[in-house]
C-alpha cells in the first residue's frame, strides 16, 4: 500500500457566513515539502488552513492529513498550527509561556530551552508578552508550534511584522525542517516570501488556480518574477471566465 500523503485535499469546498469562501480545492503534499499557499487577503487562505487543522466548519470534500481525517485525535501531536492572531496568553512571560504548553505537549526542559534559543527569544523570556512587539510575539506563538516536533506544521502568516533580518533567519529554520522530513504549508501574501517556498499554491477568490515550483511558474508565464506571474495567471484565469 501506498504511504499516504502528508496533506491531501480532495474537492473541498467550505461556506462561510452564507457564502462560499473556499471552491472545489484540491492539492496533495508529500514528506519534506516546503509549500507556499501565496494570495491576497480574503483569497481564502486561513480557511484552507483551518479545515486542513480540523477547525473549521461546513467542510464539503475530503481533507486527509497523514492518512487520517483532519482534526482527529491520531493527529493531535502530529500537526502544528500558528494562527495570524496571537495565540498565547499576553499576561504571561515568554517562558511561562511556553514551559506551560510544554507542559501540555510533554515536551522536555531540554527541548523547550532549544526552541527558545532557536528563535532569538532567551533575551525576552523573562518578559510579559503584552509588552513585546508584534514580531516577537509572532515568534512566541512559533516557539510553542515548535515543541511537539510535529510532522505536518500549518502556518498562517508566520513572519508578518518581522524585520528582514528575523525573517531571513526563520526561513533558513523552514528550510532546515523540511530537510529533516517535515511537511510546511506557510501562507503568505508576500511575494518575494513565494521565492523562498520549494512549492507553490496561487490561490484567490477561494480556488487554488495554479501550482509548481518557482521556476515552473515564472517559466509558464514568460515572467521574470512571481509577482508578475501571479497577474499573468490571474489575468489568464479572469479571461477564462467572462
Amino acid at each position: 500500500m501506498a504511504q499516504p500523503l502528508a496533506i491531501e485535499l480532495t474537492g473541498v469546498s467550505i461556506v462561510r457566513r452564507g457564502r462560499m469562501a473556499v471552491r472545489d480545492v484540491s492539492f496533495g503534499l508529500g514528506d519534506g515539502v516546503l509549500c507556499g499557499l501565496i494570495g491576497p487577503s480574503g483569497s481564502g487562505k486561513t480557511t484552507v488552513m483551518r479545515a486542513i487543522v480540523g477547525t473549521q466548519r461546513n467542510v464539503s470534500g475530503d481533507v486527509r492529513v497523514l492518512g487520517e481525517r483532519a482534526g482527529s485525535e491520531p493527529l493531535r501531536h502530529r500537526v502544528a498550527y500558528t494562527t495570524q492572531e496571537l495565540s498565547v496568553y499576553r499576561d504571561l512571560t515568554v517562558r511561562d509561556n511556553v514551559e506551560y504548553f510544554a507542559r501540555i505537549l510533554g515536551a522536555t526542559a531540554g527541548r523547550l530551552d532549544a526552541v527558545l534559543a532557536r528563535l532569538g527569544l532567551g533575551p525576552d523570556e523573562h518578559a510579559l508578552v503584552r509588552n513585546l512587539s508584534g514580531g516577537q510575539q509572532q515568534r512566541v506563538s512559533l516557539a510553542v508550534a515548535l515543541l511537539q516536533d510535529a510532522e505536518v506544521l500549518v502556518l498562517d502568516e508566520p513572519t508578518v511584522g518581522l524585520d528582514p533580518v528575523l525573517r531571513d533567519e526563520l526561513w533558513r529554520l523552514f528550510h532546515e525542517l523540511a530537510t529533516r522530513g517535515k511537511t510546511l504549508l506557510i501562507s503568505s501574501h508576500v511575494m518575494d516570501e513565494a521565492e523562498r517556498c520549494e512549492r507553490l499554491l496561487f490561490m484567490r477568490d477561494g480556488s487554488v488556480f495554479a501550482s509548481g515550483n518557482p521556476g515552473e511558474l515564472r517559466a509558464r508565464t514568460g515572467a521574470a518574477t512571481l509577482e508578475q506571474a501571479f497577474l499573468r495567471l490571474t489575468a489568464e484565469r479572469q479571461e477564462a471566465t467572462l
